[in-house]
């Protein structure tokens, strides 16, 4: 009697799904979509390095992110600042959190984003747990994320860090024309050749 065949058939996507991969490294753009987390950092800063080490010419990132973990979003905001390679930053969507951090990783004349793009910044939140001394660890820890992000988006954005602390106290949204005047963005593009304008 013939063994039935249980392997599962490979999914209809997967060679389509890697052929717009190849496409889009080929087109220098990466993609920061979704929630920014270990994974994604070590995909993306690979994808870095390997971009960079093939050419000098730009590379362009298009975020479109909640964020996530903060050591994550640090992660290819450093690389992005290690790397020869010029990027250029895009936000569509909506760009928030530690999302909003590795945004803001390139210099302020190549941040971008699109029309309708939202931005959230905000000072970082965790959920403290365990023993009493545990909890007073993770607060400090907490006061030091929320100092250092006030200082990169000051450093950014050309705002007082006195301002800065008061805005990301809560949930403070921009719109793109917002997040223009803000410093967050350069300019609001509509196409991809607008990218190349000096």
């Amino acid at each position: 009697m013939e063994t039935p065949n249980t392997t599962p058939p490979s999914s209809a996507t997967e060679p389509r799904t890697s052929y717009l991969e190849e496409k889009a490294f080929k087109s220098r753009t990466l993609l920061v979509f979704g929630t920014v987390n270990d994974v994604m950092a070590a995909d993306v800063t690979r994808r870095l390095i390997a971009l960079d080490a093939e050419s000098a010419e730009p590379i362009d990132i298009l975020v479109s992110s909640p964020g996530g973990h903060l050591e994550s979003g640090d992660a290819i905001h450093d690389i992005v600042r290690f790397i020869a390679a010029p990027v250029n930053m895009v936000g569509t969507g909506w760009v928030g959190s530690a999302a909003t951090h590795l945004y803001l990783s390139v210099p302020r004349e190549r941040r971008y984003c699109t029309p309708n793009t939202r931005f959230l910044i905000h000072q970082p939140s965790g959920g403290a747990g365990g023993m009493a001394s545990d909890i007073a660890i993770q607060a400090r820890e907490m006061v030091k994320a929320r100092e250092r992000i006030a200082r990169t988006i000051a450093r950014e954005t050309g705002k007082p860090l006195e301002e800065v602390l008061v805005d990301i106290e809560r949930d403070h949204w921009l719109s793109a024309e917002d997040a223009v005047t803000y410093g967050l963005v350069s300019r609001i593009i509509e196409r991809k050749t607008e990218l190349r304008e000096a």
